[in-house]
């Protein structure tokens, strides 16, 4: 599923209206979005747990040429699924959560 089509079901919340549907998702990811990037956590019940982690610099070396060389720290975001969302993929999306 693609923006596009999350927009377009989320449009049956708010009465078909599609306007309304693409404000509240770009809401919601721009908040989730700015949150995370000020190093704090955003957890959302039964769905999951959206953080910043920082790597440290590390040696890497390329595949092809086999150089190595020092990749410099950086942040990453991970995404810890929560119980209602492992619980519904376990289930193959039978289980709805309340």
């Amino acid at each position: 599923m693609n923006k596009a089509q999350l927009i377009h079901e989320l449009s049956t919340h708010f009465d078909g209206s599609k306007r309304e549907a693409s404000r509240a998702l770009n809401a919601v990811v721009e908040t989730i979005t700015q949150t995370v990037a000020t190093g704090e956590k955003v957890s959302v019940t039964g769905f999951g747990v959206f953080e910043k982690v920082d790597k440290p610099a590390r040696t890497v070396r390329n595949p092809r040429t086999g150089e190595r060389k020092e990749a410099p720290p950086t942040s990453v975001v991970r995404f810890r699924p929560g119980t209602d969302l492992k619980a519904s993929v376990a289930d193959d999306g039978e289980h709805v959560a309340s």
